[in-house]
């Protein structure tokens, strides 16, 4: 996909935060939107920042398996074709493998991962019948890094980059016109962390209060990245200085990371 003009958009989660960024980016570009999110009041917001796009909007739950194959049917006949799709839905869950609802784990798993796989097999069809598709599948840098209480959301994004690279292979082998990347961000500063389900013990305002501080990359930066990545094929993309130096951490040391991680969590999350 070398350029973007009249390409049919599909983002999940886009009332707000990266979708919504991505949203107003692609517009800029000439893209053709589908836009969906559970927040109906959000989608109005990203639609008013879109211009004069072609944009239709979706109520949706990624959760939801058969509105997402539904969805993807939907899409397909009103737009004619699909390009593109940005699995970019999630949410975040902090708490320790021990003391973890089960509730909360399949509910983070069921939108963060389940949501991207049904996303990205729902349109997948009508990426190949495009000629010129791109899944776009949004993983996180704690798809690459395991981190203290961040079990759920850790599996959750470790599946999703694996689904991803698998896909990407599998699309080269097949000689699919489909091409496949995999984003990690590191911290954007997005509601996600406000949003989050905590565990029973955990200080939920401080732990809000030490995303938020580290939360280097705006929505929009972070668009701009990984338009760019899309355009370039890029099967990694990385989004902020932090993404790059945690990449960059895990590859020079291995498992080795793992005593860095524990000694700043040690400070952070269990003072």
């Amino acid at each position: 996909m070398k350029e973007l003009n009249n390409k049919v958009a599909v983002i999940t989660g886009a009332g707000s935060g990266i979708g919504r960024a991505l949203a107003k980016k692609l517009a800029q570009k000439g893209c053709r939107l589908a836009l969906s999110d559970v927040n109906e009041k959000g989608l109005q917001e990203t639609v008013a920042e879109c211009g004069n796009a072609e944009v239709k909007t979706y109520v949706l739950d990624v959760a939801d398996r058969d509105a997402i194959y539904a969805h993807a049917e939907e899409v397909a006949k009103q737009f004619g074709q699909v390009n593109l799709i940005i699995n970019n839905a999630g949410v975040a869950l902090s708490a320790s493998v021990r003391e973890m609802a089960d509730d909360d784990f399949k509910w983070i798993m069921d939108i963060d991962f389940w949501g991207v796989a049904h996303g990205t097999r729902a349109f997948l069809p009508h990426l190949i019948a495009s000629g010129d598709g791109h899944v776009v599948n949004i993983s996180s840098v704690f798809g690459l890094i395991g981190v203290p209480k961040q079990s759920a959301y850790n599996a959750a994004k470790f599946a999703v980059r694996g689904f991803t690279e698998a896909l990407r292979q599998e699309m080269k082998l097949e000689n699919q016109p489909v091409a496949v990347s995999c984003v990690h961000p590191g911290g954007i500063k997005t509601n996600i962390a406000q949003a989050a389900r905590m565990g029973k013990s955990e200080n939920a305002a401080a732990q809000r209060q030490g995303f938020d501080k580290l939360a280097m990359t705006t929505p929009d930066k972070a668009a701009d990245i990984i338009i760019k990545g899309i355009l370039r094929n890029e099967s990694r993309i990385l989004v902020g200085v932090d993404a790059w130096g945690i990449d960059a951490l895990n590859r020079v040391l291995g498992a080795a990371y793992q005593p860095l991680v524990a000694r700043f969590s040690r400070k952070s999350l269990y003072n």
